[in-house]
């Protein structure tokens, strides 16, 4: 990728934030929260697949790590709810040592593998991946340069 290049597509090949996720201790509180805030119906929450099916892993090994997720759609941005278990995870880490409140901000890409690589060689490593039922996630470790963790989305076709 060229310099050029680089700075009219960006690292991640877009700038169009598809998703903040929030950490929260009791996923049903805070969803009938956002519901009633906003005047919307609360959205039922689902467990993350098991490790078998999402072959999560966390800082390089496997983890039986899942999570509660609730949506909301917002227009042109999703807000996700999210209450780990207590296994080692982004999550439950994040939320241990930071409390409740914005974990990350997540973009639709293409080429997981590439963009992983091309962010691992600016320094901001890969934490935390997996797969779900329609394509894969990848959390990148990018405090030290935009004070959020960002996560990668790539949807199969």
């Amino acid at each position: 990728m060229t310099n050029k290049t680089q700075l009219e597509n960006g690292v991640l090949g877009t700038n169009v934030i598809a998703q903040i996720g929030i950490l929260v201790h009791d996923i049903d509180t805070v969803s009938q929260a956002y519901a009633d805030f906003f005047g919307v119906e609360k959205p039922q929450w689902n467990w993350t697949d098991t490790v078998d099916v999402a072959q999560t892993e966390f800082e390089g090994a496997s983890s039986e790590a899942r999570s509660k997720l609730a949506f909301f759609d917002m227009g042109s941005l999703q807000l996700e709810l999210i209450e780990p278990d207590q296994h080692l995870s982004t999550w439950r880490n994040h939320l241990n040592e930071h409390g409740e409140g914005p974990h990350h901000i997540a973009f639709i890409i293409n080429g997981m593998k590439d963009k992983v690589t091309l962010m691992e060689a600016k320094n901001m490593p890969l934490v935390q991946k997996g797969e779900y039922t329609g394509g894969r996630y990848a959390y990148m470790d990018t405090f030290k340069d935009l004070k959020i963790m960002l996560e990668l989305l790539e949807n199969d076709k």
